[in-house]
Formats: structure tokens, C-alpha cells, sequence
């Protein structure tokens, strides 16, 4: 079918990197590229005779346009996979126009010296990617990605009106370390939409319990995550939106140490003759997300709640996928964290190399006909589940 270029060798680009030699029927050639060779050509060696998916690799400054100009010109995919820091969506945006060739990614761009999460920057590229008649198709991961797409679903199948959407990430995995990652997520101030407005409040402010299908109760907290941004754009007249992850005391107690001693910060400071930014620092000395998935074991369940009403009656529905982390890392050598980015990841990519998405411009995901998207969720690996009389959170 084509050849995807594939930018990033961690986790969860692994993880995409196996699927996409899977789906060899679409992805008859891939390039891995990487800041690091090494790593490229270590997961190919793995990879080599077991598929019939060629596979090259190369080293790339992802922050590089001209950089990347070059290797999209040499390998000449049908697509270009950003799998690598949120940091580089514009370079490679960039780069995808000058080529004319499709752009995905799994989140939306962030500043590394401004704390934020915003949809914004990218958007401003629907005119110039529509003119290049290529697609840029924004989070196609779990949430974002999945997420959206059930929401779309929820649309055309299930819903005229919705009027509330709460999405909840609940991972219950075990990985032996009392901390890991998602800093700048928590740490962030929290916000949700209601009757029109964005409704700020403090970090870990609003807490719930839920009791998550195969899991059981957790604590849960609400937080600000991307795809609302997105979504409260593209369902219309929502009356109100929330986003809620579950942690653990131990992970939040960690977490305000680390707070209370300035190791989260963005702002630089002078370390022996450097500069240096803590959070940077932090993440460095923290387990690295890929040396986890032989050590996690539990599950993770990330889903919808809908609220609204269909032939004028009221109506609840709840969309969610289980994933096991010790049955990711049997296939794939990834733990479920990255398992639920990376799978959607190559079935976004599936669907605009093959032409079932075909908007051009810049999109997020819940704008695209949800149903092959949905179909592929149960062949690859994220089977999903339904209940028409689910727990309501508060």
C-alpha cells in the first residue's frame, strides 16, 4: 500500500512500530528515525524476517526543518508519524508543507519554557495544509485519540443531543516505583467547561471515586487535559466537559515533596556553572517510561461518559477500552500505557494511507468518521466495551 515515516524510537513508537509491521498489508515500508541511530537499528534487527514490511532507518534532528526536509525527501513516505516530543509538532509540521505529505501526532504542541497545552498553534496551519491538499490529523493516541473518536461515535450512533462528556483515565498498573511520570500534567492547574465557560481550579482539587470496570474503586481527579479543547469545538451545544485520572496517595504525596523543593519547575537556574531546568533534570533521573513494561502488571480503563438525550428520551452511555500491561508486554515488549498510544497511532496513520480519512487541512480526530477507526480498535489489539446504565460521577 505505502511507506510511513516514523519519527521516534520510545515506547510508544515501538509499540507503533510493531503494529505497523502487523498491518503489513498498508505499511509495505517504514523508516525509523531517531535522534538516536542506535536505537532504530536495534528494534529493526528485532524486527527483520518477521515481517514482510520493509524496514530502513535514519537519524534526525526532529527540532531540524531543513534536517527534515531532507529525510522526508529522501525516504519519501505517505505519511509522516510524529512519535517523539511534543516539542517538535511545528518543525515537523513544517516540514510535512514543504513536502507535501500527511502529518499525524498524538498530542497537541507544547512550549518547553511555557506550561501550557493548546490545540492553537497548530490549527493556524489549516489553511496552508488544506492549500498543500495534505492532512494533518491531530492525537491520534489514546486519549487524545480514542477518546474522540468515541465521542464521534457516540454522535453518529448513539446520541441527537449530547449534552455532558466525562472521560476517564484510570491506570492500575504496578510497577514496583512509588513515582514515575505525568508531572506536568498534575501539576498544572485543573479546569472543565460548563454552560460556555472554562471553569479554572486549583491542581487536584476536585476528587472523585469511581468504580472502574475490572478494576474496581480509585480515587480520581479532575484535571485540564487537550482534548477538551478540541471537543468543546466540535460537539455542538455541550453543556459541560471533564476530564478525570486516577492517582494513588503515594504518587501524590511524592509529587508535593518533589513540589515543595522547586523540582517541577520549568524556570531554569544555575547549577554549577550551567543552566539547567529542574523538571528536565527530574525526568532525567526518573525510570525511564520503556524500562517499565516488564515490571508493570495490572490494567488500565480509559473511556466516555455520555449524557443526552436520543429521540427526545434521556440517555446514558459508556464507552471503554481494558488493556492488560502484563498481555501488552508478552506482544510487544511495551506496558499498557504505551500499548494504548502507540495502537492508535498506527491505525490513524492505516486510515489516511489508505483514504478512509480524507479531509484535508488540519483536524483533530473527532472530526473523521469514526466507524473504521472503530473497527480496527477490535482487530489490533483495543477492543472496546459499552454500557447503556453506568456508574454517573458526581
Amino acid at each position: 500500500m505505502g511507506k510511513a515515516l516514523i519519527i521516534g524510537c520510545g515506547a510508544v513508537a515501538s509499540v507503533a512500530i510493531h503494529k505497523c509491521v502487523q498491518n503489513d498489508e498498508v505499511f509495505n515500508e517504514i523508516c525509523i528515525a531517531s535522534r538516536t541511530k542506535s536505537k532504530c537499528d536495534e528494534l529493526k534487527a528485532k524486527l527483520d524476517g518477521k515481517t514482510s514490511t520493509k524496514i530502513s532507518t535514519a537519524q534526525i534532528d526532529a527540532k531540524n526543518v531543513d534536517e527534515l526536509v531532507k529525510l522526508i525527501e529522501n525516504v519519501k513516505p505517505d505519511v509522516v508519524i510524529h512519535l517523539a516530543l511534543p516539542y517538535q509538532n511545528l518543525a515537523i509540521m513544517e516540514a510535512c508543507l514543504r513536502m507535501k505529505v500527511n502529518y499525524l501526532d498524538t498530542a497537541n504542541y507544547e512550549s518547553e519554557e511555557i506550561p501550557q497545552f493548546s490545540y492553537k498553534e497548530q490549527w493556524a496551519y489549516n489553511d496552508r495544509f488544506k492549500a498543500a491538499n495534505i492532512t494533518a490529523l491531530l492525537g491520534s493516541g489514546f486519549d487524545p485519540g480514542v477518546t474522540g473518536v468515541f465521542v464521534a461515535y457516540a454522535m453518529k450512533h448513539h446520541f441527537d443531543q449530547i449534552e455532558t462528556i466525562d472521560i476517564l483515565d484510570c491506570n492500575a498498573g504496578d510497577h514496583g516505583y512509588p513515582f514515575a511520570t505525568n508531572i506536568r500534567e498534575v501539576t498544572d492547574k485543573g479546569c472543565y467547561y460548563e454552560n460556555g465557560k472554562i471553569v479554572k481550579t486549583e491542581s487536584m482539587e476536585i476528587k472523585r471515586v469511581y468504580n472502574f470496570p475490572q478494576i474496581g474503586k480509585r480515587d480520581m481527579y479532575l484535571i485540564h487535559h487537550e482534548e477538551m479543547e478540541s471537543i468543546i469545538k466540535n460537539v455542538p451545544n455541550l453543556k459541560r466537559f471533564r476530564f478525570f485520572m486516577t492517582f494513588g496517595e503515594s504518587y501524590l504525596r511524592h509529587l508535593r515533596c518533589l513540589e515543595n523543593v522547586g523540582m517541577t519547575s520549568i524556570e531554569p537556574i544555575e547549577f554549577q556553572g550551567h543552566k539547567i531546568i529542574p523538571l528536565q533534570f527530574l525526568q532525567a533521573v526518573l525510570p525511564n517510561p520503556a524500562s517499565l513494561g516488564s515490571r508493570t502488571k495490572g490494567k488500565t480503563n480509559i473511556g466516555c461518559i455520555f449524557y443526552g438525550t436520543k429521540d427526545g428520551k434521556p440517555k446514558d452511555y459508556y464507552l471503554y477500552n481494558v488493556c492488560d500491561h502484563e498481555e501488552c508486554y508478552r506482544e510487544v515488549g511495551s506496558q499498557a500505557v504505551a500499548y494504548t498510544t502507540g495502537v492508535p497511532a498506527m491505525i490513524g496513520a492505516a486510515m489516511l494511507m489508505t483514504g478512509k480519512w480524507n479531509l484535508k487541512g488540519v483536524h483533530n480526530i473527532e472530526e473523521f468518521d469514526p466507524d473504521p477507526f472503530m473497527d480496527a480498535l477490535n482487530k489490533f489489539g483495543l477492543p472496546w466495551q459499552e454500557s447503556f446504565t453506568p456508574d454517573k460521577v458526581e
